[in-house]
């Protein structure tokens, strides 16, 4: 019985994301700096509509955390590639969680020799398809944040529809036109306000959609990298396992050079066999030819002879 012996990985190992949440960390410095700038601004446009512009700035806060997450999580996936290919020497305190159905085959030197390209192939769908799960819940959220500003849009359009069109019923013809102009100033407080509502919605709503979007990018390539780099290391290891286990094979000499003797035998008896069918197809159609040329003469002489 052949005994599977550990692959020793020669590759580098997987590099860290740490670069991506350097990425996100200036960006956001960068908004905050931006906020502060225009604080009495955003001040004055989030009182238009206090409640649902908090909501968006509470799903915006969330989003943050969960796309910083996204990143944060690979650093155990990518310990532990690192420490199975030999190249962190630390002691892992904890198993990985994206990589688990991989840890199971990849983590034991036993099973690891059984590596092949389909097993390969499977490892990585199932790696790739926890990673676009995961990826889900963030873009949903930035949709959600621009459907809010557009629902706080047309909810702040209605608002001003409707106080124009009060003003207008109330507004009394035939009087002074000083006192007229008078009473459509004060009138159109109520529709102003529901233009600010309407504005800062989609103000609060797109500016949180943008900043999702950056962050969830770069989560998107700290994983896409991730990914690569895995997709790398696996082939590798696939291709180890398969010159492991034939060099593994050529040693056990009697019975390796029996099996491929055998081989050699069968593969020779094939080819003698499709030589064969080949010459019974020749002859075949050979014989098809004269019956056929028999056949014409054979017309051609009853033909004659009825005239």
């Amino acid at each position: 019985m052949l005994t599977p012996t550990p692959i020793q990985h020669e590759t580098r190992p997987l590099s860290s994301p740490r670069i991506f949440l350097v990425r996100m960390g200036v960006f956001l410095i960068l908004i905050g700096f931006i906020v502060l700038i225009l604080f009495e601004q955003l001040k004055r446009a989030f009182f238009g509509n206090p409640g649902l512009n908090a909501l968006i700035i509470g799903i915006l806060a969330i989003g943050i955390v969960l796309a910083i997450r996204q990143v944060m999580r690979l650093f155990r996936e990518i310990r532990w590639v690192n420490h199975v290919s030999g190249a962190d020497g630390r002691t892992l305190a904890r198993p990985p969680i994206l990589l688990a159905p991989m840890a199971a085959l990849v983590g034991d030197p036993t099973s690891r020799a059984l590596l092949s390209v389909a097993t390969t192939r499977s490892l990585l769908d199932s790696v790739g398809a926890r990673l676009d799960e995961n990826r889900e819940l963030v873009r949903y959220l930035a949709g959600l944040l621009v459907f809010l500003g557009l629902l706080g849009t047309f909810w702040g359009l209605i608002d001003t529809v409707n106080a124009v069109g009060r003003i207008i019923g109330s507004l009394k013809t035939g009087g002074d036109a000083s006192v007229l102009f008078d009473e459509l100033k004060s009138s159109l407080a109520a529709p102003l306000a529901g233009m600010g509502i309407s504005f800062s919605a989609s103000l609060f709503g797109l500016a949180g959609s943008l900043v999702l979007g950056f962050l969830d990018l770069q989560a998107g390539q700290a994983q896409n990298r991730f990914y690569t780099e895995l997709e790398d290391w696996l082939a590798t290891a696939a291709a180890e396992a398969a010159a492991t286990n034939s060099a593994e094979i050529g040693d056990a000499a009697p019975g390796g050079q029996t099996l491929a003797s055998l081989a050699e035998g069968i593969e020779a008896l094939v080819q003698h066999m499709r030589g064969e069918q080949q010459m019974i197809r020749d002859w075949v159609e050979a014989q098809a030819a004269r019956d056929r040329d028999f056949r014409i003469l054979i017309e051609r002489f009853m033909r004659e002879r009825a005239n």
